[in-house]
């Protein structure tokens, strides 16, 4: 388990592919069993230990998970984790086709397949400028699937979400996303409405899996006020240790 910040309050921790934050119905250990163990063992603690989930990240997804370790923390961190603009959350995704812009829309038109594999020195893009997707999410619990449409549709929700080029390999593009709202798979389905389903995401139009059963899509950064301090946090994940991931994002 790779901890990335702890303090007397909060836990954030880079979760692997195949991890879930929180119990479900497949009775697999989650994620906030095993912190609870590290701490007990760490601290030498009696009892049991209180681990608050603040929020979550889908299964075959990986990046930065924060944790409340106090009831002091955990109402604060709900608060601001409501308040969407005041949680900066950063993912990173790998996609097949580079998204183009439009300069009337100001919106993705068009995408550029990439020839081959990819390559071991991809062109870093720099002063990119960002994308804003403004979608209405759907819901299908039976499938767990969401759906986006151009328009408002009956019980469907808003989903706004920024992207930006980071770099770009012969097949694959990295992009960096901001999310302004917090949908159910919100990155998965709008980056697939617009033609670029994430590598690996089987469910939203990705021609085949990845062998590991993850799916490209990164959290990278938060970026928050201290729930107790009031100190401002930037946390940074490290990407996935796998040969795409190190190609596109060389040092991270």
């Amino acid at each position: 388990m790779n901890v990335l910040y702890e303090d007397n309050h909060i836990i954030v921790v880079n979760k692997q592919s195949g991890e879930i934050v929180q119990g479900d119905k497949t009775g697999d250990v989650p994620l906030s069993d095993i912190l609870k163990a590290y701490l007990k063992e760490k601290y030498n603690k009696p009892g049991n230990v209180y681990l608050g989930v603040v929020h979550r990240l889908d299964r075959p997804v990986t990046g930065a998970v924060l944790f409340a370790k106090t009831s002091k923390a955990l109402p604060r961190l709900n608060k601001l984790f409501a308040e969407h603009e005041k949680v900066k959350k950063t993912y990173w995704a790998i996609v097949p086709n580079q998204p183009s812009v439009s300069e009337n829309e100001h919106q993705p038109s068009a995408l550029s397949p990439q020839p081959s594999a990819f390559s071991s020195q991809p062109s870093a893009i720099s002063h990119q400028p960002s994308v804003r997707l403004t979608h209405w999410l759907t819901r299908n619990e039976k499938t767990n699937t969401a759906k986006a449409y151009d328009h408002e549709v009956p019980n469907s929700k808003k989903a706004i979400l920024d992207f930006r080029l980071i770099s770009t390999g012969d097949r694959y593009a990295l992009l960096e996303i901001q999310l302004h709202t917090g949908r159910h798979h919100q990155i998965r389905c709008q980056l697939s409405k617009i033609g670029c389903p994430i590598k690996g995401d089987l469910k939203y139009g990705a021609p085949r899996s990845n062998p590991d059963g993850s799916i490209c899509l990164h959290a990278r950064k938060l970026e928050l006020e201290h729930p107790v301090t009031h100190e401002l946090l930037t946390i940074t994940a490290p990407v996935p240790k796998d040969p795409l991931w190190q190609a596109l994002a060389p040092g991270f």
